[in-house]
């Protein structure tokens, strides 16, 4: 991979091994799991003759089988243009996509973690917030020491960064 300034995304999609690994299961289990049992529903209403125009059972199954071909392309379309970040080029002199950075809040003096990575990974319960978010947004490039500001939904928020890693 060249090198790319994980500041402000590197202008593509940046994956964690981890998050690459997460999609690709997904992607594996959609099309060898959940398409054949897909199928055989659909056969099994057509071996009972459950093929009436009012069949909202039959209906339920094609929608499900619309929204597995729709997320397959959509992960198949996403991996055409991913990249996998080398965790030996994750930033730790400044806050970069897939770095950790320790933070506290000047308002309330809570610390945490955060992990910025690409929105499609993103997930608040642990702590892996989007690059594309108010606070992913405001964080990346910042440096151990720097304050930086976002609009919440609650209102302004103000964070100072105690420490980068990977």
């Amino acid at each position: 991979m060249n090198e790319v300034d994980l500041r402000e995304g590197g202008g593509g999609l940046y994956l964690t091994p981890e998050g690459y690994k997460a999609l690709q299961d997904e992607l594996e289990h959609l099309t060898s799991v959940k398409r054949p049992e897909i199928a055989d529903r659909i056969r099994e209403s057509q071996q009972h003759g459950e093929f009436s125009e009012d069949n909202s059972e039959l209906d339920e199954v094609k929608f499900e089988q619309a929204m597995v071909e729709a997320r397959v392309a959509e992960l198949k379309a996403l991996f055409a243009a991913a990249h996998v970040l080398d965790t030996d080029k994750i930033p730790t002199d400044y806050v970069g996509i897939a770095s950790v950075a320790s933070v506290k809040d000047l308002d309330f003096g809570d610390q945490f973690d955060v992990q910025v990575v690409a929105g499609i990974e993103a997930d608040p319960n642990f702590d892996r917030i989007s690059s594309e978010s108010p606070m992913g947004a405001a964080i990346l490039g910042r440096s151990v020491d720097e304050i930086f500001e976002f609009e919440s939904p609650s209102g302004k928020k103000k964070y100072k960064v105690l420490a980068i890693r990977k």
